[in-house]
């Protein structure tokens, strides 16, 4: 590997063509190694590791394919610190989400175009580099932090030392051994669900085990001969002393580390068997914290010097404790003392390496980054990803100028097709500064742009804006339709957004383009509340006497619930797998609408017995869509009952829906007049007397109701 300033790509692909055109648009900036299989690359990885600052690698290789290598570089947990950019012609969707959920962070589509690939290599490398920095920094932080903590705790506990005639070794050996034999624990069992933050502060706090002692006498403390009976009594004590000091500290009494100062300092001379002290704790009732802290304390206890003993060899130590002689121990906890006992020399002679508490807090800060910042955002790329291939295939098939805009950092990217007939990059940073831009759109209509995408919401994230753009040489109108995007965080962070521009004027938009616009659901496809309604209504006025027709109005149990545990971007999807199983459960004939939010409307014509309709039609929905339970609320009105006004069809199809979702949810029911006497009393004790326009609308957000 290069010795100068390169950072390293490894470029994976069968096609020597292939790597050969890459290395040629990266060579310049960066170190390339070739590999023309997933074996070989393995092979590169294992001898570089994380040297590579980024891998290039092909899906379809012989011997081990592109997801065979990532799932080796799982399996060694490479993935987490070398970034992997997909090279592939294949754009299906299963590809994609595979990649992604194997850890992939772009793709890279044949044939290459040197802007893109570059950009992107770029942008990846310079994203990884500034997460390690992060990661260093932040342990670095935590490290200096946790030495002040653990330099005062080693104080105050060396002072107790001094005043017990014991080795200022003591404190540090306790806290190793406590340390290992938490870690021992948890690679046996999860029964006691430690985390590694929970085993850094048990080890931690164990110092302060002993504070109890600074209130015992000097001459108890530091007698050399046996202890009295008297004596004795008063030496226990000291864990009730220390209990005390902690319970009465006048601030930071209910701090996490307190609190298990409090666990170890009263309760670490409890026995398994209950034969301990002070309060005869038996078996789980004392707290892991205690029962290792109390095996740690009595090993070094037998294998250190005292004023009253000498020193007793390790090999004898650990048959002592194993046959019972310093009390009976949780026999799991044993097992783990078992374990490490040849480990726990060499162990302890190392317990004051600074060296290896701050390579563990780095490794502590890298898993916390990874666990609980990484996750949220990763998924919010992965969709947004998603999206953009989905944009970028369709602007090729439509030709319509088509584009993303990050709002930090300022990035407009277009697609292929649009850029072209632009005249601009495909990728422009900080746009509305860019001389071209500014060429081809007025300055107030891009500011106008971005006050539409600051007005938008998470509940209302589509908007359209009129504005000209200027093509050969003149400004044309056009529209354009756009979505905003938010992060997954909460509260969600607004990102950008995604968009199209269409000429109005442009005579080869089909007319049924325009009309399924002004009268579909956007997200889901079904026809929008104002389109069914006029629908619906033609139909009552030609209704035959001898027909049946019923309005059905369901929305979704706890949809609300989606978008708060997995971001809206998944609430979108559970609708539209709803809207496609809305599609399956009806006839060509029926009229099937999204009204608002998560409620949906039905109009159908029936023979015979509706109940047996509306029962398949609930059925239909049952199930999970990826681990979110489906459960529907739903209200059924009958022409023939209540007549062929389609406002009070309506009203009365959601007088249904509202009784279903007071008594519980999840399954449907049909209107009656007594539910217009209920609604009645309702509104009476909730002081709202008069007519809801809306009565279904239960809680905020529950139903989320279109109001436009």
């Amino acid at each position: 590997m290069s010795q100068g300033r390169k950072q390293t790509i490894l470029v994976v692909d069968d096609s020597e063509m292939n790597r050969s055109i890459l290395a040629d648009m990266l060579g310049d900036e960066y170190e390339i190694i070739e590999a023309e299989d997933g074996v070989e690359a393995v092979g590169v990885m294992q001898q570089y590791g994380p040297q590579l600052s980024l891998v290039l690698l092909d899906i379809v290789m012989p011997r081990l394919d592109g997801f065979g290598v990532l799932e080796m570089m799982n399996k060694n947990q490479w993935i987490e610190e070398i970034p992997v950019i997909m090279i592939s012609a294949e754009s299906g969707s299963t590809h994609v989400e595979r990649a992604y959920s194997l850890g992939v962070t772009d793709f890279i589509s044949r044939p290459f175009d040197a802007l893109i690939v570059h950009r992107r290599v770029v942008n990846t490398v310079l994203l990884y580099a500034k997460q390690k920095k992060l990661t260093d920094m932040v342990a670095e932080q935590m490290y200096e932090k946790e030495q002040r903590s653990s330099l005062m705790i080693d104080i105050l506990s060396h002072i107790v030392e001094f005043r017990n005639g014991e080795s200022g070794l003591h404190v540090r050996n306790v806290h190793r051994l406590t340390e290992i034999l938490l870690q021992r624990l948890v690679q046996k069992t999860d029964q006691y669900n430690l985390s590694p933050e929970d085993i850094s502060l048990i080890s931690t706090v164990s110092a302060l085990h002993d504070i109890g002692k600074i209130a015992i006498e000097d001459s108890i403390l530091n007698k050399p001969g046996k202890l009295t009976d008297e004596e004795f009594a008063i030496m226990k004590t000291h864990t009730l002393e220390g209990a005390k000091l902690l319970e009465n500290l006048p601030i930071h009494r209910d701090e996490p580390l307190v609190r298990m100062a409090y666990e170890i300092c009263r309760w670490h001379h409890e026995r398994y068997d209950g034969r301990g002290y002070p309060d005869g704790l038996k078996g789980e009732e004392i707290p892991i914290s205690a029962q290792m802290v109390a095996l740690a304390d009595v090993y070094d206890a037998l294998t250190s010097e005292r004023v009253y003993k000498k020193a007793i060899p390790h090999e004898k130590a650990i048959a002592m404790i194993l046959d019972g002689q310093c009390g009976i121990f949780n026999p799991l906890v044993l097992e783990c003392l078992t374990d490490i006992a040849d480990n726990i020399p060499e162990e302890i002679g190392k317990s004051g390496s600074d060296n290896a508490d701050k390579r563990k807090g780095w490794n502590l800060t890298e898993e916390m980054l990874r666990h609980k910042e990484a996750g949220a955002s990763e998924r919010t790329l992965q969709l947004l990803e998603h999206e953009r291939m989905k944009y970028s295939f369709f602007a090729s098939m439509s030709q319509e100028i088509q584009f993303e805009y990050i709002l930090s950092p300022s990035i407009l990217t277009i697609s292929a097709w649009g850029a072209e007939k632009l005249g601009l990059a495909e990728t422009i940073m900080d746009p509305l500064f860019d001389r071209n831009v500014r060429k081809r759109m007025r300055l107030s209509d891009w500011q106008g742009l971005l006050k539409m995408l600051k007005q938008a919401t998470p509940e209302k994230p589509e908007f359209s804006y009129d504005c000209k753009l200027k093509l050969d040489g003149e400004f044309r109108w056009y529209r354009i339709l756009a979505r905003v995007t938010w992060s997954a965080d909460e509260p969600p962070c607004l990102m950008g957004f995604l968009g199209k521009a269409i000429d109005i004027h442009d005579s080869r938009m089909k007319l049924d383009t325009l009309e399924r616009l002004a009268s579909h659901d956007p997200l889901t496809g079904l026809l929008n509340h104002a389109t069914a309604k006029k629908r619906i209504m033609e139909r009552l006025e030609d209704w035959r006497r001898d027909g049946k027709y019923a309005l059905v109005i369901f929305d979704l149990d706890h949809f609300k619930s989606a978008n708060d545990k997995f971001g809206h971007s998944f609430g979108d999807r559970v609708l539209i797998h709803v809207a496609k199983k809305l599609h399956q459960s009806i006839r060509s004939g029926d009229i099937a609408a999204r009204v608002g939010g998560d409620e949906f409307l039905i109009f159908l014509e029936y023979k015979g017995d509706l109940e047996t309709v509306i029962q398949r039609i609930f059925s239909g929905f049952a199930g999970n869509y990826e681990n979110f339970p489906i459960s529907l609320s739903m209200g059924v009105a009958q022409a023939e009952v209540i007549g062929t006004d389609y406002d009070v069809l309506f009203h009365a199809a959601d007088q249904a829906l509202y009784s279903v979702k007071r008594s519980g949810r999840g399954r449907y029911c049909f209107y009656d007049d007594s539910m217009d006497q209920m609604f009645s009393v309702i509104s009476q004790i909730d002081g709202t007397e008069g007519e809801k326009e809306n009565p279904a609308v239960e809680e905020a957000g529950e139903r989320g109701e279109d109001q436009r």
